[in-house]
């Protein structure tokens, strides 16, 4: 009896391992899907030293002044389809060991994350929207599709949440783009050391610009901001009413809004828009 008592707990722990990896998750991980690859140089540059100009060229030649993309030229150019995957390989032959500043870390990642997401759509596309292949039981772009950066894997997910987030810079939220209309429009143009402080800035105006994504009621003293906010605004401040007091200045008429600084208003969050953002 005691040696089928031990047995029949033998399949409790199992069960319960089971369970406990299917609660996890990590049962249903995605299949992993890499870009870039090994790099065999043996002088690998800083993150300082990367040529972003190969992507930059690219962007100006499909992104719009609206920040939207032409996925369907891009990917019927089998040139222009190949200097992406180029330009992340390019990508991945860094020496992480090699310590870069802080703006060309920024600058770095920023440029990855929008290059995997933009390498992502495409190759799913003809799609709607993003939303289509991040599922949370199997592959999604966001947390399978692998840069590989030095010999390790970095997903977009990683480059945001362990990377991006936590240098400091909560304007990368204007800069890193899921490829949907609800997020910041894309820059036509590489990210750059010289140039970050301004890039940020601008798209961060252009940003709430939208009427999409910012809805200011002065006679009601009220503001309905993109859902964005909601999700990451503890990255600019503790509480939505200091966020919004803390972003004031990149609103559209920022000067005519003061009494935002008053502390006096109340807020809302606007419906985000998972639709690619794609250029018909």
């Amino acid at each position: 009896m005691r040696e089928k008592r031990f047995g029949a707990g033998r399949v409790i722990v199992v069960v319960l391992v089971a369970i406990s990896a299917l609660v996890g998750g990590s049962a249903f991980a995605g299949p992993k899907v890499h870009v870039g690859r090994a790099c065999a140089e043996a002088e690998r540059p800083s993150l300082d030293q990367v040529d972003h100009a190969g992507f930059d060229a690219l962007l100006k030649k499909y992104v719009d002044g609206q920040g939207m993309v032409s996925y369907a030229a891009w990917k019927a150019n089998a040139a222009d389809a190949q200097a992406l995957d180029d330009y992340l390989v390019r990508l991945g032959c860094v020496d992480l060991s090699k310590a870069p500043s802080a703006k060309g870390k920024l600058v770095f990642w920023i440029n990855a994350y929008n290059a995997v997401t933009i390498k992502g759509i495409l190759r799913e596309y003809p799609t709607t929207s993003i939303r289509n292949h991040t599922a949370k039981f199997g592959y999604s772009i966001w947390k399978d599709l692998l840069l590989i950066v030095d010999g390790r894997g970095y997903s977009v997910d990683d480059m945001e949440h362990t990377i991006l987030r936590k240098m400091g810079e909560p304007r990368i939220h204007f800069a890193i783009v899921c490829a949907s209309k609800g997020c910041p429009p894309l820059l036509n143009q590489a990210y750059t050391a010289a140039k970050l402080d301004e890039q940020l800035t601008f798209n961060a105006r252009r940003f709430f610009a939208q009427p999409i994504n910012l809805q200011v009621d002065a006679g009601r003293k009220s503001v309905a901001i993109s859902s964005l906010m909601k999700w990451y605004g503890g990255d600019f401040a503790a509480s939505p009413q200091a966020q919004i007091q803390q972003l004031r200045g990149y609103f559209p008429n920022a000067d005519q809004l003061g009494w935002i600084d008053e502390g006096a208003l109340t807020y809302r969050y606007l419906d985000y828009d998972w639709s690619l953002n794609e250029k018909r």
